[in-house]
């Protein structure tokens, strides 16, 4: 179970306050720093070989960001030749809209040439007010054309954001209603959250922008949890719905925690070893010549609030009765 982060991108969006770059204006893997992040990946495989192979009873791999699809695809090549544990169950790689209509159909046949068979495009909303406020690159009508571009056959997972300022209900149901009707395999959807660092943030903390109303944010996601419900969609984790047998097989493994290792900047791994010490290591935040800065063994009861939080986010319930006290702490602090 392999995570790889990109941490390029070429804008940042109002809300988000990940680990990123701004990638360089070019279109091959020759030029720096896609190179330079290209080689570190792969001297990092080759450090992290025998720590990879301990995860692989979960046999995927996940390409995420920061937003991959800016990567030429000579990149992405070079990282799954040198990984070599291909074909994955489940190959999943980050898409923006944009960057699927600037490229072009080719581009998506080389992703399927590397053998990706799921694509999450980050959509977030249909409506163009709503996206120029979140500085997305693309429009709802460069979103749809990106959608078409990706073949049947491929496990398509759109990306929705709900409790936005200023967006409306009616807003939200045209852009479901729009979604739904690509017939997407899987749709993610999350509530905007504030965090500290962000543009958002900060706009809130001058008083630009007031932070969406709590009632507001209870009904999007109640009206959301409606209409994906009609419309099919299996709600089986908090922020995820799929048509059956279309779940995501590598986020599905985080929340069961099942080990993992996280490769490139700003990355985390879980690790159980053979004695059964339960690791959570991390990697440094910089784009060229990270290193794995610190880790952790996890107590036993850190593993046990660990799989009662996950767990309260699926549908793989109940909670054991044993457990009950536990959880009712975790989950009040979580709301």
């Amino acid at each position: 179970m392999i995570y790889v982060h990109v941490p390029f991108c070429r804008s940042f969006c109002t809300y988000c306050d990940f680990y990123s770059e701004l990638a360089p204006a070019c279109r091959t893997g020759t030029e720096r720093p896609f190179a330079q992040w290209t080689e570190d990946i792969c001297a990092e495989i080759g450090a992290r070989r025998a720590e990879i192979a301990d995860t692989l009873s979960v046999n995927t791999l996940y390409i995420g960001g920061g937003t991959p699809s800016v990567l030429p695809p000579e990149c992405l090549g070079r990282i799954v030749d040198t990984l070599g544990y291909g074909p994955y169950d489940e190959f999943t790689v980050e898409v923006n809209p944009e960057d699927l209509v600037e490229k072009g159909p080719d581009y998506v046949r080389s992703l399927l040439s590397l053998g990706v068979n799921r694509i999450s495009m980050g959509v977030q909303s249909l409506d163009d007010d709503i996206l120029r406020w979140m500085a997305r690159r693309h429009d709802a009508a460069g979103a749809g054309k990106a959608f078409r571009m990706i073949p049947e056959g491929v496990s398509r997972s759109v990306d929705l954001i709900t409790g936005v300022p200023g967006m409306s209900d009616d807003s939200l149901q045209r852009t479901v209603d729009e979604v739904v009707s690509w017939h997407p395999e899987h749709i993610s959807a999350y509530q905007l959250s504030i965090e500290e660092g962000s543009a958002l943030a900060g706009m809130i903390a001058d008083g630009r922008v007031k932070e969406a109303p709590e009632e507001q944010c209870r009904r999007q996601y109640e009206l959301l949890c409606g209409m994906l419900s009609a419309a099919g969609y299996h709600h089986y984790e908090i922020s995820n719905w799929a048509l059956p047998g279309h779940e995501a097989v590598h986020n599905s493994a985080y929340w069961t925690r099942r080990p993992y290792v996280g490769l490139g900047p700003g990355a985390h791994s879980l690790r159980i070893c053979t004695d059964g010490r339960q690791v959570r290591s991390w990697n440094s935040r910089r784009t060229s010549g990270w290193t794995v800065e610190g880790s952790e063994i996890l107590t036993s009861e850190e593993i046990r609030e660990e799989e009662i939080m996950l767990l309260s986010r699926t549908d793989r319930g109940p909670i054991p009765e044993r457990d009950w006290f536990v959880a009712d702490d975790i989950i009040s602090g979580m709301i």
